[in-house]
Parts: structure tokens; C-alpha cells; sequence
């Protein structure tokens, strides 16, 4: 157990910097023995989150063996906003993100030990599919919670999906909010966390960070991000993109998932030549990794084992 309101100890904060000069954070565990690694792990996390929600799982991993890296995209957590304002998210195109992703991934893999694990949540799982398919990183072993290779939206065919989206960016500005946050500006709305999980006190350290730290506050989409979001899963739908990745990914969905589509996620899973998935139901919402004991201990479990098949000990010489 760890304090999930608290950067741990053996944690260290900094920033890198993206190809053209962006500060964007990360955090760092070198692991819980340094002189044996188990391996290293970097985490991303989804649209509008930041690395904080995930301590209580990085740390596990840290625990394990596994030196450890979370950071945030581009802005989004303490990384600054791209929007007009401090709490729309915004993006002009994907690829600013998965050009980000490669820079990182150039740097971090010079400086950590091997195997190398890609982790992601949700936007972040959509946008390591889309690294991995452009062939911009080259993981061990990748795990994706809840990913968002697809939206759960209105039940139309995605092209007219996007040719909507175009529209709204045509007929307004694409930097304004895409749908309704709250009555009352920076209040998270009140049934947010039937749409993320089941337990109250994990949802609750969200809402304590963002008052610790004001900066990691982040409300709705842009247009922009709709409209591109939309575009981007186009690019996974073509076909042979998601059937050239050769690499063991664990995808872990939920039915009961309010945000992305459950369905897209078993489609993707089945496309992936070396593609895991372990599926759940009612039982976990959105955000896997901070569902209730019950639940989330069975996937760590999960996880475990399958870096174990995928991304397995490094071998000490005798």
C-alpha cells in the first residue's frame, strides 16, 4: 500500500523536452533494486489525465523490480495547455503526440535497462497503436488499459462521424469546447464516476490532486481533438495497420465502458497478430487500474503475468 496523495519517496519529478523544445513532466522510480532490474515500464496516461491517478499502480510496478516512468502528453497534466484557455484539451493533429512519443521513447530506451514495456491508458493506448503501426517505437511487450481505439459515441458509420466533426471546426472555432463540463466552471460534474470506477476513494484522489495541484485541472475536448480523434481511428481501422505490429500486447476492456468502445477493443485485439485480451463486465467502469480491490487485483495479476511470458527477467550472467 502507498499514499496515493503523496509522490513517493523513491520517486523523483523532473521535465524532458520534446524535438522542438516543448517542457513536457515525468516522473521516475528507479526500481526496487537497482543493481538487478526487472526491466523498465513507461506509462502514459489518457486524455485529460496525468500521471498522479496512476502512483498507486506505478509504484506496484516499481515494487516489482521494474524501473518506472510516467509522463504526461503535451498539454495536458502539468505540461501546459494548447487551447485559449488553462482547461480545454487541445491538439491540432495526433501526430504532434505520436512525434513525442518517438522522441521520448528515443531517449528514455538510451537510458534505462531492457526488456522495455510500453503502458498506456485509453488516448494514451490509441496513440502507442498508432506509434506502433508507423513503426516509431519498438516495445518488448506493450499493456493497454482501456484503450480508445475506438469512441463510444453515436452509433453512426466513423466517416460521417468525422465529416460532422470537420463541420463544427469549419462553422466555429475548433478551439472551443466540443460538449458541456459543468454548471459551475472547474467542477468536475456529478456522475463523472459512474463513468470511471466503482470505487469512491480512488475517484475522490482526483479531485484531491487538482486541488493540490491546479495546474493538472483539464475539462472538455476541442473540436479539434473530436475532429482528429475521429481521423486517427481511421488510420487504425485500415487495413494491415494493426496487423503489422509483431509485438505482445495485453489489451485489458471493459463492457461496461461509457467512453470507449468495448467492441473496437475486441476487433483490435483479434487484429493483433500477438494480441492479448482480457475482457471484463459490469464489475469495472473506464479506468481499470483504479477500480476496487476486487477487480483491479486480478488484473495487476494479469499484467504480471503476462510481462512475465512477454518481457521476461533478463538473464544474469553467472
Amino acid at each position: 500500500m502507498i499514499d496515493r496523495r503523496a509522490i513517493p519517496p523513491q520517486a523523483h519529478e523532473s521535465t524532458w523536452h520534446a524535438a522542438d523544445g516543448h517542457a513536457i513532466r515525468r516522473i521516475d522510480w528507479p526500481g526496487a533494486d537497482p543493481s538487478a532490474p526487472r526491466g523498465s515500464i513507461l506509462f502514459l496516461p489518457g486524455r485529460g489525465d496525468a500521471y498522479e491517478k496512476y502512483l498507486e499502480t506505478l509504484h506496484e510496478w516499481h515494487e516489482a523490480g521494474w524501473r518506472v516512468t510516467g509522463s504526461d502528453w503535451r498539454g495536458q497534466g502539468g505540461s501546459g495547455r494548447l487551447g485559449r484557455d488553462a482547461v480545454t484539451g487541445h491538439i491540432e493533429n495526433f501526430s504532434i503526440w505520436i512525434d513525442d512519443l518517438a522522441h521520448l521513447w528515443q531517449l528514455w530506451v538510451a537510458e534505462t535497462p531492457g526488456p522495455h514495456v510500453l503502458a498506456a491508458h485509453s488516448m494514451g493506448g490509441h496513440l502507442v497503436l498508432r506509434a506502433l503501426a508507423e513503426k516509431r517505437v519498438a516495445p518488448d511487450a506493450v499493456i493497454l488499459s482501456a484503450p480508445m481505439t475506438g469512441v463510444n459515441g453515436p452509433p453512426l458509420p466513423l466517416a460521417v462521424l468525422h465529416k460532422v466533426a470537420q463541420a463544427m471546426c469549419a462553422i466555429g472555432d475548433p478551439l472551443r469546447q466540443a460538449w458541456k463540463w459543468s454548471e459551475k466552471p472547474g467542477e468536475l460534474p456529478a456522475a463523472r464516476a459512474n463513468l470511471l470506477t466503482h470505487d469512491p476513494e480512488r475517484y475522490a484522489d482526483e479531485a484531491w490532486w487538482r486541488g493540490a495541484r491546479p495546474e493538472l485541472v483539464m475539462g472538455p475536448a476541442s473540436w479539434r481533438w473530436v475532429e482528429q480523434a475521429y481521423a486517427s481511428w481511421a488510420r487504425l481501422e485500415a487495413p494491415g495497420a494493426l496487423e503489422a505490429v509483431q509485438v505482445p500486447v495485453l489489451i485489458v476492456s471493459t463492457a461496461a465502458d461509457k467512453l470507449v468502445s468495448h467492441p473496437a477493443n475486441l476487433r483490435a485485439a483479434a487484429r493483433l497478430p500477438k494480441g492479448e485480451l482480457m475482457a471484463l463486465g459490469d464489475e469495472a467502469f473506464h479506468e481499470v487500474l483504479r477500480e476496487v480491490d476486487a477487480v483491479r487485483g486480478p488484473i495487476m495479476a494479469r499484467i504480471a503475468a503476462f510481462l512475465d511470458t512477454a518481457a521476461p527477467r533478463p538473464v544474469v550472467p553467472a
